[in-house]
């Protein structure tokens, strides 16, 4: 004997199960298209552009803050043939670069000797973290002072922004190494220079890797400050001597051109790691 149920009590067990079924797919998430996305970001800075040169054309903008677009273009175009800004950016480049290195090798380097001896980390550890909290950039005079005001002060404070991230972060990465792993490698006969040299070394790398694109940034915050506090050339320089003198356009120029420089060397630095990590994981 068969029992009918009613139509509506079929109609809704039915939705309820396509709306269980429903739940349980999770959400499509196309990507738009590469070209899309850049077409975006190209309107939306040309729409600021426009705007911001329309508002200074008709006084909503005041021109001596805020200066306009087409007196920075022009201003840009100046600094440009005069050959002067070739010379700011490699000053810039070439000590961010040099703090870069010279903090993330030493920093990496001074980390992982802490694996060496447990004594040797504990007294250490407080000289580090002492140095990590110090604002950096206030020592920048006395830097100054110390190196001069060539290029080698402001790789100076370059280094000292990203040698404590580097030496905590091996540090960090030799206190996460395995136990049992260290104990075979002991029991297979290895000495403690090997274990360094095929154990601790290799899992550290991607720790270090991990920092490159942070350190690229501070080292540039880094020769930045530096050409502020004095300097004979550079991007920070520049900056610093435009607002002296109100060339509200002249500083507007280096901004530009240092957010340039910023997004291509994190570029390069986003590539260096993705190679790196390909080499570390063969």
């Amino acid at each position: 004997m068969s029992i009918a149920l009613p139509a509506f009590r079929i109609r809704a067990t039915a939705l309820t199960a396509k709306a269980r079924t429903s739940e349980r797919r999770l959400p499509v998430r196309r990507p738009w298209p590469t070209v899309l996305i850049v077409a975006i970001q190209i309107g939306i800075v040309v729409a600021a552009l426009s705007t911001w040169e329309i508002g200074a054309r008709v006084g909503f903008i005041d021109k001596f803050f805020w200066s306009s677009p087409a007196a920075i273009w022009a201003t840009g175009f100046s600094y440009f043939t005069t050959g002067a800004a070739f010379s700011d950016i490699v000053y810039t480049f070439r000590s961010t670069l040099l703090g870069f290195a010279l903090g993330t090798a030493a920093g990496g380097l001074l980390g992982l000797s802490f694996w060496w001896s447990d004594n040797y980390a504990r007294v250490m550890q407080p000289f580090v973290i002492c140095l990590e909290s110090v604002p950096k950039l206030a020592l920048a005079p006395l830097i100054i002072l110390v190196f001069g005001l060539g290029l080698a002060s402001k790789v100076a404070i370059a280094t000292a922004l990203t040698l404590v991230v580097s030496t905590l972060t091996a540090h960090a990465a030799v206190k996460a190494l395995d136990p049992d792993q260290e104990r075979l490698f002991y029991s297979l006969g290895a000495s403690r220079w090997q274990v360094f040299r095929k154990l601790v070394v290799p899992f550290s790398i991607p720790w270090l890797i991990s920092i490159l694109r942070v350190n690229i940034g501070l080292a540039l915050t880094g020769s930045i400050v530096g050409e502020f506090v004095a300097s004979e050339a550079g991007l920070g320089r520049t900056i610093l001597y435009a607002g002296q003198t109100y060339e509200i356009a002249l500083v507007w120029v280096a901004v530009f051109v240092l957010s340039a420089l910023s997004m291509v060397m994190y570029v390069g630095v986003s590539w260096l790691e993705s190679v790196l990590r390909k080499s570390a994981r063969q």
